[in-house]
Order: structure tokens, then sequence, then C-alpha cells
């Protein structure tokens, strides 16, 4: 049985008093890794290392791991948060133990099982798959919509053999970014976690819900608040829930918003006013390239240039030679 929204206008005002009136005071639940339960202690679910993990990012809500997998049996175990798995390559059976029954499945590149938390389960795959684990805090669920702020969990439906365009392409893009090294800091993983979030509220729900279409903009005051507060942090690894919070809203709510506002993704936006500030910093003789990208929150010289050079269509050295010369006029 559904129960979708319907579908209509929410003004600000309505959806962040909505919001503030229950809203979670643990929102920025940190998800470290992907973990279960094994005889009453919580260990990773694979014994090798993961190939990419966001471990240290550290997104709020949701943690997501790579690995390259042997045939291997995953022991019984219960999860600890909603988990989803993708096999990126790889072609394999796998056998699966779980609520009394034993099913077989042959795994193919883009398949998906989605499985709520509690489920209990053991899998034997009988052959080798460069796969994505990922696991997802009840919270991040709960938390992502106004309407479902005050509930306590949102119960999904177990599915083993799944095939979804739409997860796939979010769970490949957080793989991605991390593959990049997060150029946007914390804040686009964050984004693509909450749009899941959404989507799995309203595609994989027991009792499903829609999200409320918003429109109208955030008010020029709680917009100023958000800028001004992006502006002072600019060094700092934003988060969703951070700009979320100022602004009194979901982060769904604040998204959808913020780009109808400013014509930008929030992620979009504080990327491109680092990479502004940069080049005042750069025009600062006083200033290395290093401590350029240093100032608004680039750890890694390399990884600074690699993404001033994709927004900025010049390096940072091309741009600072340019800027130096000007002066000199």
């Amino acid at each position: 049985m559904s129960q979708a929204s319907s579908g209509g206008s929410l003004s600000g005002v309505e959806a962040s008093e909505g919001w503030r009136a229950s809203s979670s005071t643990d929102r920025g639940i940190i998800v470290p890794g992907v973990t279960v339960v094994r005889e009453g202690s919580a260990e990773p679910l694979l014994d090798i290392p993961p190939t990419l993990s966001s471990s240290s990012i550290q997104w709020q809500g949701i943690a997501l791991e790579r690995y390259t997998t042997p045939a291997l049996l995953v022991s019984h175990h219960q999860h600890r948060e909603h988990f989803l798995h993708m096999v990126l390559a790889g072609t394999v059976q796998f056998e699966v133990k779980t609520g009394g029954r034993n099913v077989r499945y042959t795994s193919r590149p883009g398949q998906l099982f989605l499985l709520p938390t509690g489920t209990v389960d053991e899998i034997n795959w009988l052959g080798g798959a460069e796969r994505l684990a990922v696991a997802i805090h009840p919270h991040l669920l709960t938390n992502a919509l106004e309407e479902t702020a005050h509930r306590v969990d949102i119960e999904l439906v177990e599915r083993w053999d799944l095939r979804d365009r739409h997860i796939s392409m979010v769970v490949r893009e957080m793989q991605a970014d991390l593959a990049d090294g997060c150029p946007a800091g914390k804040l686009y993983g964050e984004s693509l976690a909450n749009a899941l979030a959404v989507y799995l509220q309203h595609r994989y729900a027991v009792w499903r819900r829609a999200p409320v279409v918003y429109k109208g903009g955030i008010s020029r005051y709680r917009l100023k608040c958000v800028l001004d507060y992006i502006a002072d942090n600019l060094e700092a690894d934003l988060s969703l829930s951070q700009l979320s919070t100022i602004a009194g809203m979901s982060p769904h709510y604040f998204s959808e918003l913020f780009k109808q506002s400013t014509g930008l993704s929030p992620h979009r936006y504080v990327l491109r006013q680092k990479i502004e500030r940069a080049k005042e910093h750069l025009c600062n003789p006083k200033l290395t390239l290093i401590e350029a990208g240093f100032e608004v929150g680039f750890q890694n010289p390399s990884h600074f240039a690699r993404v001033f050079r994709k927004m900025a269509g010049v390096s940072p050295s091309h741009f600072r030679a340019s800027c130096m010369r000007k002066s000199k006029k």
C-alpha cells in the first residue's frame, strides 16, 4: 500500500517551520565503514581491505567501499545499517542463506541487492567480481525529508536480484567523486547520498512517500545566512547537513531551493567560490601556489591544480603569471 504525497507545492515558511518542529538532534551521524555484526561483535563486512573507501572523507549517514574479490564465503552476519550492494564487473553465481531460505542467483554488472537494517544472511560467492558495498544509516532516510523527520525508522523492502539505473547512477557517481579526490569536499557525496535516500523512500520503502515539490527558492535572509557562512568557511570541509541546518531546512528541501535561488547546486556553488577565492590568493605574491590552495581547503597541491585548471581553464601557475603581468602595467 502506498502513502505518496500529493505532489503539491509547499511554501518556504511552512516547510522550514515543519522541519524545525520535528528535526532530529543527531542528523550528523558518521558511518566510518561498511560493518556487520557477527557473534555479537561489530566487524568489517569482508576480511580483505577495500580498494576505495569513503572512510577518509567521512560522509554523514553513508559509507561506500569498493572491493575486488576472489570466490569467497561471507559468513553468517547481521546488517547494522541498510545495505546496498552493486556488481561492477564479473558474471558469477552466488548462494544466499537468509530467512530460512537457500537461493542461488547469477550476478552480472549492474546487478544490485538492497537489504534493510537487521537483515541476517550468509553469502557464498562462487567466483571473483568487482563490487561496491554501501551502508546507509537509518537516520539518513528519516532526515532527508521534512515529511519523515519525525519517524524513528523507514522500513525498506528486501530485494536480492535488483536492477535500477537510478541507484546505479548515484552510487557510481559517489564512487567517481571518491576516486577524483572529492574536489568539493564531503558536500557532493552527501548531496548524492541525500538524493539516494529520497529515492529509496519513494521507490523501496514499505510505506512509500513521494517528496513534496518545492517552489519559490530560499528567502533572502536565509540565503544570505548560508552564503555568508560559506564565504567565511571556504577553507573548511563543509557538509550538506551544516548548510541545511543554517537554512533551517531538511537536506533535500535545502538542495532543491538553493539551486532554484542560485542556479547552482550547493556543491557546485561552494567549489566555484573556492576557486574564485583561490584566484585572489594567487594574485598575492606573498603566498605560494601551495598556500593559495591550502587557504581554500585543498590539502593536495596536485588535486588543487587539477580542479583549478578544470574550472578556470588554466593552471594556477599560468593564472598567477598573468595576474603578475597585469599588476606591473
